[in-house]
């Protein structure tokens, strides 16, 4: 049966185009249920049925998994056998009219400008790994773009004169521009840390770890709780929350939803507006601690 799951790896990465991390995330869905039919008995993928798919939801269900997590293992396991039913596997797929778990919505968590601003005080400029952390924070938020597309960025993705970075997405390039915190942090990290941290002149990453190589999304998120567990800041921090504060900010700020939304890079404008409920949210927070009759 894991024969099938490299075979279909292949196809979503040379055929269908997928990122490795949604490979990645595919394969690892697909190899739990692989081994959930093993301690089933079901040694054949093609002797696998609906009621088999249907129980591994449930017990992931009762394992306390969440919604989502749920939702995503339905996707991936309906994407696996469409493929094996295209390759003559299967005759039918198992997963046609199971319904996925609705996912409830929640309005994501973002920082005050205050802890921004103390974030962004923590990376010392004394070495070169603290002006690296600092040029990273400040064009994350600068920017608002994802952990990967961060860590992507080349050399050649910066043009500081004109203060802008591009990220090139598997589909689209977008051009974001970045503010002169960001400007100051990653020029001075490029010309006075990242010529002594790379070990090959024709290094490409922009940013990379302390071998010379380029910096993984795990290192990263390692820098980003270092820094929060520095500054004190008891709100959960990832580098989306990052993210999610940049559009929000933007928001508060009156900037208009399709210029946020051209920024973030998000196919369907219904992703940016839920930014709206959540600055709406925080207004009628601040009303009705505010105002002495709410």
């Amino acid at each position: 049966m894991y024969a099938y799951i490299e075979e279909y790896a292949s196809y979503l990465k040379n055929v269908r185009r997928k990122s490795l991390n949604t490979v990645e995330s595919y394969k690892r869905d697909i190899n739990q249920y692989i081994t959930y039919l093993n301690r089933c008995g079901v040694t054949d993928i093609s002797g696998s049925v609906k009621s088999n798919v249907l129980m591994y939801l449930l017990e992931l269900k009762d394992m306390g998994k969440a919604t989502s997590t749920i939702s995503r293992t339905l996707a991936s396991l309906r994407s696996f056998y469409m493929f094996l039913v295209q390759n003559g596997v299967m005759e039918e797929n198992p997963t046609t009219n199971l319904e996925a778990p609705r996912v409830e919505k929640k309005l994501p968590r973002i920082l005050t400008g205050e802890q921004v601003e103390l974030l962004m005080e923590q990376p010392s400029d004394a070495d070169h790994k603290g002006i690296r952390d600092r040029a990273m924070l400040e064009v994350l938020y600068a920017a608002g773009i994802r952990v990967s597309e961060l860590i992507n960025l080349n050399v050649g993705d910066v043009n500081l004169f004109m203060g802008f970075i591009r990220c090139a997405g598997e589909k689209k390039e977008r051009i974001i521009p970045i503010g002169n915190k960001a400007i100051d942090a990653l020029g001075k990290y490029i010309e006075k840390a990242r010529p002594y941290m790379i070990r090959r002149p024709d290094e490409r990453a922009l940013f990379v770890n302390c071998s010379g190589a380029r910096l993984s999304r795990q290192g990263f998120w390692k820098i980003v709780k270092y820094y929060r567990q520095k500054a004190g800041i008891e709100t959960e921090i990832t580098p989306h929350t990052l993210r999610h504060s940049f559009a929000a900010h933007l928001l508060e700020n009156g900037a208009d939803l399709h210029s946020i939304q051209e920024m973030m890079g998000h196919a369907d404008i219904s992703s940016t507006q839920v930014y709206s409920n959540l600055v709406n949210k925080r207004i009628k927070d601040v009303y009705l601690k505010a105002h002495p009759r709410a």
